[in-house]
C-alpha cells in the first residue's frame, strides 16, 4: 500500500468521523482533550460499524443510540 493509498484512508476516515460526530466543529484545545477525545470518537465508530442488527448509516446509528437505551446497550 502506497503512500497515495493511505492518504485516502485518512480522508475517508476524516469525512466519517465528521460526518458522524461532526468532528470539525470541535472546538476543544485544553491539554490532551482534544486527542482523548478524538479517540472516544474512534473507539465508538468500531463499535457502531460492528452493530449490524440495524441496517442504517453511521450517523443514524449513533443518534439511535442516543435515543433508544435499550437499542444501545444491545
Amino acid at each position: 500500500m502506497g503512500c497515495g493509498r493511505h492518504g485516502a484512508i485518512e480522508n475517508n476516515l476524516h469525512w466519517v468521523l465528521d460526518i458522524a460526530f461532526d468532528e470539525d466543529s470541535n472546538r476543544t484545545r485544553k491539554g490532551h482533550s482534544a486527542a482523548n477525545l478524538a479517540v472516544i470518537r474512534h473507539i465508538a465508530l468500531n463499535l457502531i460499524k460492528a452493530e449490524k442488527t440495524s441496517k442504517v448509516g453511521i450517523k443514524t446509528k449513533r443518534l439511535k443510540a442516543g435515543w433508544d437505551n435499550e437499542y444501545l446497550v444491545a
